[in-house]
């Protein structure tokens, strides 16, 4: 017998129209950053299925560029995403692919790069009722949820790294939930993504880094552990226009509302101009 949480039923708490297209996306964005673990100079996502067809209407990428700068699905902010990624200086582009139609319908890749020149690419899917599902880290194919705090080992396909990573937790008392390997062939590069309970400690990490042939290990935590998902603290989370108007609009006499518009017009245009090429599916520059 199958078990429905009144969750399920209810939906999850968020700000937006659509727990799939608003919430769901809002969670992919903060999924990425969470991954690519620090502050983020630039983004592109590429949007399919529905998705790409009401982006807009439904607030989705407001949701997405919210998400990137670590704001959670219930962030007040989130409609002002446009103004406050202008204000951190994050340059961001959106791209329609209506050409690839064997995906979930709503599906997102995430291209994004850190200031510290980390990249990351992921493809998310967003389930319904706030629900996600990461299926692709820089090409290969994945599956988890988010929904536990998750350990991702980036190594070589070899005898011994599950068991050297499994005992590294082991030591610590990490109690392991799921334990998956994806990998892109055999003797090639490996994901390992452990979903477990508790708190992991930062010596755990590097212990696991020490072994040869780990390359990197991403930490992702629930909110409740409060890990500071945003790249800087802006304003007052309780008001949405208390940061920068004025950093990207420089008509004083308009209201802070046409401001927001204005740049949001501005930034769009760039991100958007130009026309989509059917056949590859990109949105190029006009």
């Amino acid at each position: 017998m199958s078990f429905i949480s009144v969750f399920d039923v209810l939906g999850p708490n968020m700000i937006g129209p659509s727990s799939s297209h608003t919430a769901g996306a809002c969670s992919i964005g903060l999924m990425a950053r969470r991954m690519l673990g620090g502050p983020v100079s630039q983004v592109q996502f590429t949007l399919y299925g529905s998705f790409s067809k009401t982006y807009k209407g439904h607030g989705t990428d407001r949701a997405l560029l919210g998400g990137i700068m670590g704001f959670s699905t219930d962030d007040p902010r989130i409609p002002e995403a446009y103004a406050l990624a202008e204000a951190r200086g994050l340059r961001w582009r959106f791209v329609i692919n209506d050409t690839e139609t064997e995906v979930h319908p709503n599906t997102v890749d995430i291209d994004v790069v850190g200031k510290n020149g980390t990249h990351l690419t992921i493809r998310g899917e967003s389930l319904g009722g706030g629900k996600i599902r990461i299926v692709r880290i820089d090409g290969i194919e994945v599956d988890f949820t988010g929904e536990y705090d998750t350990l991702i080992v980036v190594h070589k396909d070899q005898v011994g790294m599950v068991a050297y990573i499994t005992s590294c937790l082991s030591e610590s008392r990490i109690n392991i939930a799921f334990m998956k390997l994806f990998r892109e062939a055999k003797g090639d590069r490996a994901y390992s993504i452990i979903e477990f309970d508790g708190y992991l400690p930062e010596a755990v990490q590097g212990k696991i880094l020490e072994k040869e042939h780990i390359e990197h290990v991403m930490l992702i935590q629930t909110e409740s552990h409060g890990n500071g998902d945003e790249d800087r603290p802006i304003g007052d989370q309780g008001d949405p226009h208390a940061v920068g108007q004025e950093e990207c609009c420089t008509d004083g006499d308009r209201c802070a509302d046409s401001q927001e518009d204005r740049c949001t017009d501005r930034r769009e245009d760039w991100h958007t101009s130009g026309h989509v090429d059917r056949r590859t599916g990109v949105q190029e520059e006009g």
